[in-house]
């Protein structure tokens, strides 16, 4: 019995932080779903910076990697308004995706984002919306290695990011990924 309990505060809590990073409605008209919107304050959003394996480096990107910019939408909370430091620039198609995390847990609509070198077999052409992949991204617990059905595809530049969340907290470090129009140039 105190095993089942044990398992079933398990399943819960990791419930709680799968919901946490994707499910907003940004600043593109998006209805936000107000139970799905979690609170990201004990997460950790950084990564190592490690990029995936042909993913490209942005020509001539909007943002330069080093330059400052105003982030402009909340995939995660006190992100909305934070300064951040470009600390990578990649061309490539990004996805927004809807899922069931590996091995259980409340769907997740809309998770923004994952690129196209994050998706396993990825052939050389762009997914559209409604192909189903399967995700090799981690950025969140139960995202690697689960079926996706793609929501949105556009071709754009993404950004890795390193800012302090609105309001405090920890730095976040390489944040992936923000899209350019997801940012704004700092005065």
């Amino acid at each position: 019995m105190v095993k089942k309990k044990m398992i079933l505060s398990l399943v819960a809590a990791v419930s709680l932080s799968l919901g946490a990073c994707g499910n907003s409605g940004g600043d593109q008209g998006e209805k936000k779903e107000d139970s799905k919107h979690m609170d990201h304050g004990s997460m950790n959003h950084s990564s190592s910076g490690e990029v995936p394996e042909g993913l490209k480096e942005a020509m001539n990107p909007a943002y330069e990697v080093g330059s400052k910019a105003i982030i402009k939408t909340d995939h995660m909370e006190g992100m909305n308004g934070a300064e951040g430091t470009i600390s990578g620039a990649y061309d490539t198609t990004v996805y927004s995706i809807s899922y069931t995390p590996e091995g259980g847990g409340e769907p997740v609509e809309n998770h923004k984002w994952i690129i196209h070198e994050e998706i396993r077999d990825a052939p050389e052409e762009p997914f559209k919306a409604g192909d189903e992949v399967t995700v090799e991204a981690s950025h969140m617990e139960g995202m690697e290695g689960t079926e996706a059905v793609i929501d949105t595809a556009e071709k754009t530049t993404v950004y890795m990011v390193d800012y302090t969340p609105e309001g405090g907290g920890e730095k976040v470090k390489n944040h992936k990924w923000v899209t350019e129009s997801e940012l704004e140039k700092a005065e």
